[in-house]
C-alpha cells in the first residue's frame, strides 16, 4: 500500500525531472509496418532486433541524435535513427523500414544501449555523450549526426 505509493509518486517525481516539466503524451502514431526479417541474417536476436526498430520509431529525439559507427555513412545515414527508418509521412509515421540494421551488430546494440539509457531516465545529451564517450574510441568513421538541440527555457 503505503510503500507502493511512495514508489509510484518518486517515480513520477523523477520521471518530470528528467523530462524538465511535466510528461508529455507521446504523439499519436499510426501502427508501424510489419518487421519483415524473412531471409535476412540477423546479427542480433529477432527481439532485441524488434525492440531497436520500434525504439528508433517511437523516439525519433533520441535516436536523430545519436551517431552510428558501422560506416554506413557511406550510405547516406546521417545518424543511428537511418540505420532503421527507411522513410516518415508527414506526420512522422513510419511508412517504410531500412533493413540495414537487420544484419549490423554496431547499429543494433549502439541502438540498444540509447534505449536502456533513454529507459533508466538519461536525456537526449547525456545519451548521446554516453555513447561517443564509449563508441568514438573504438571506431575510425561515424555519421555526421546534428548536435542535440539546446533545451528551450
Amino acid at each position: 500500500g503505503a510503500l507502493a505509493l511512495v514508489l509510484t509518486v518518486s517515480f513520477a517525481v523523477a520521471l518530470v525531472a528528467r523530462q524538465g516539466g511535466p510528461a508529455k503524451p507521446a504523439a499519436a502514431q499510426a501502427p508501424l509496418p510489419p518487421l519483415n526479417t524473412a531471409g535476412y541474417a540477423l546479427a542480433r536476436p529477432l527481439g532485441i532486433t524488434r525492440a531497436v526498430y520500434e525504439f528508433a520509431a517511437r523516439h525519433p529525439e533520441v535516436s536523430r541524435y545519436v551517431p552510428c559507427y558501422c560506416g554506413c555513412e557511406a550510405d547516406g545515414h546521417r545518424n543511428n535513427e537511418n540505420c532503421f527508418i527507411g522513410a516518415r509521412d508527414a506526420n512522422g509515421n513510419v511508412t517504410r523500414w531500412d533493413t540495414h540494421g537487420f544484419s549490423c551488430a554496431i547499429c543494433v546494440d549502439v541502438a540498444r544501449e540509447s534505449m536502456q539509457l533513454y529507459n533508466s531516465g538519461a536525456d537526449v545529451a547525456s545519451i548521446r555523450a554516453a555513447i561517443e564517450r564509449k563508441w568514438t574510441p573504438l571506431h575510425r568513421t561515424k555519421t555526421p549526426t546534428p548536435p542535440v538541440p539546446a533545451k528551450k527555457r
